[in-house]
């Protein structure tokens, strides 16, 4: 999952979310170093790919990139899969997709002090361009690959995907529904088990 599902599947507690939402930049058994709250976002973070990456529904939308992306397939899976997810946020939340993403924005200024400093790179684009909220369209998912492709230096050809996410719109939506109910329950008991 991307940045937009991390974040909501992080429940209430804003340390969680802040956790989870750097955990890419916390390697190996550095998280420990965190407070408590947002090493369990580190933690719920690392459960939420495993979760992810073994799922066998997720692994028919990979297979369907596999052979024009490669490795790089599941990384857009991720990306594709918040776009559905902000497409059809009302059916997740009773907070508007804008006022969610606002509370979010707010909250890592507040926590900024205890953000990895490529994260704290990252923040300034990812506001200005208000990446989460523009997830919900399709231009916004483009620039979002484009901008994953032009990381790679061009290999990866990730801007492409934009096409295959149109010619199989229905299946990509369908596989994300499916499974993104289990991630819901699946999360919801890596959330309790905490307390």
């Amino acid at each position: 999952m991307n940045f937009l599902a991390h974040i909501f599947l992080s429940g209430d507690n804003p340390k969680i979310k802040v956790g989870n939402f750097m955990a890419d930049s916390i390697r190996g058994k550095r998280y420990l170093e965190y407070p408590r709250e947002f090493k369990q976002g580190i933690i719920l973070h690392r459960a939420i790919d495993t979760f992810t990456d073994a799922h066998p529904t997720v692994r028919l939308s990979t297979k369907r990139l596999h052979k024009n992306y490669s490795h790089y397939s599941g990384v857009i899976v991720d990306i594709f899969y918040d776009h559905f997810l902000a497409k059809n946020w009302d059916n997740y939340s009773d907070e508007p997709l804008g006022i969610f993403v606002d509370n979010f924005y707010d909250l890592l200024g507040k926590h900024y002090h205890i953000l990895p400093m490529n994260i704290k790179k990252l923040m300034p684009y990812m506001i200005a361009d208000n990446w989460l909220l523009n997830y919900a369209k399709l231009d916004g998912i483009s620039r979002v690959l484009d901008g994953m492709n032009r990381r790679t230096k061009n290999r990866s050809k990730m801007n492409f995907a934009i096409n295959d996410l149109e010619e199989n719109y229905v299946d990509f939506e369908a596989e994300f529904t499916s499974f993104f109910e289990e991630l819901q329950d699946f999360c919801i008991q890596k959330l309790n088990s905490f307390n």
